[in-house]
C-alpha cells in the first residue's frame, strides 16, 4: 500500500480529493497548507503529494521546491493541482520540480490516471 499526501487549505477540495483517491486502495493522509505539508512529507515519507498550489504559509510552488531539493523527499513524485490554468502557472510548477500539472476544477478519472502513474 502506498501513501498519497493530499494538500490543500479548502476543506471541501481537500475532501473532493480524498474521497476521489479513496477507492484506490492507498494510505490518505492530508494537510490544510505548506508547512504542514513539509512537516507531514518528512514524517510519513509519502509516495505522492497532490499539492494545492495557493495557500497560505508557503504556497505550492515553495513547498515543490523545498520537498525536490531535499535529499529525504527529493524522490517524492508530486501533481500540483489548482485553479491557476494559464500557460505561466504550469511553467512554474513543472519548473519547480512537479511531476504533473492538472488544474481545477478536475476529473476524477483524469486525476486517477496521473495517480495511477505515479503509485
Amino acid at each position: 500500500m502506498r501513501t498519497i499526501l493530499v494538500v490543500d487549505d479548502s476543506p471541501t477540495i481537500l475532501s473532493l480529493v480524498t474521497q476521489a483517491l479513496a477507492g484506490t486502495g492507498h494510505n490518505i493522509i492530508t494537510a490544510s497548507n505548506g508547512e504542514e505539508a513539509i512537516t507531514k512529507a518528512l514524517a510519513e515519507h509519502p509516495d505522492l503529494v497532490v499539492l494545492d498550489v495557493v495557500m497560505p504559509q508557503k504556497n505550492g510552488y515553495q513547498v515543490c521546491r523545498h520537498l525536490k531539493t531535499q535529499a529525504e523527499t527529493k524522490d517524492i513524485k508530486i501533481i500540483l493541482l489548482s485553479s491557476k490554468s494559464q500557460q505561466a502557472d504550469r511553467f512554474w510548477g513543472l519548473k519547480q520540480g512537479a511531476d504533473a500539472y492538472l488544474t481545477k476544477p478536475f476529473q476524477q478519472a483524469e486525476l486517477l490516471a496521473i495517480v495511477a502513474q505515479f503509485v
